[in-house]
């Protein structure tokens, strides 16, 4: 199949990729916005207002059955931040089948470590930039 075909999955998925997940994922969405992190608010902070390359993010966003941390549909980039809980064997397990998945439906997924938003945010956002057209 060529790349100008979607897959019947990528068609599924981006077919609910803003008005059609699932109720439930939705709700999830909405509740970790209200509760977001400390690391999640100082991304948050440098990407809102289309700061980056002028390109507009959503934070806690649904795609298909899952949320992603932030992600910006005109590039199809989601960002997600990890802290320790995902040094478990079963959270790495979980986190490569979902990023697999948005992979296949065109979604490139950029994963950062807490500590390095934390640390050293100037190469995030340019690790970021770098994913922006």
């Amino acid at each position: 199949m060529g790349k100008d075909k979607p897959t019947d999955l990528t068609h599924k998925y981006l077919a609910r990729l803003h008005g059609g997940a699932r109720a439930s994922t939705q709700k999830n969405a909405r509740e970790l916005r209200r509760r977001q992190t400390e690391v999640e608010a100082k991304l948050w902070a440098a990407l809102r207002n289309r700061q980056l390359k002028g390109k507009k993010f959503r934070r806690q966003q649904a795609i298909a059955d899952y949320v992603v941390d932030f992600y910006c549909s005109e590039c199809k980039l989601a960002v997600e931040l990890d802290g320790n809980f995902h040094n478990s064997a079963q959270a790495k397990d979980y986190d490569h089948s979902r990023t697999l998945l948005l992979n296949e439906i065109g979604v490139t997924v950029l994963r950062f470590w807490n500590a390095e938003v934390l640390t050293d945010m100037p190469k995030v956002l340019e690790r970021i930039s770098r994913h922006l057209h």
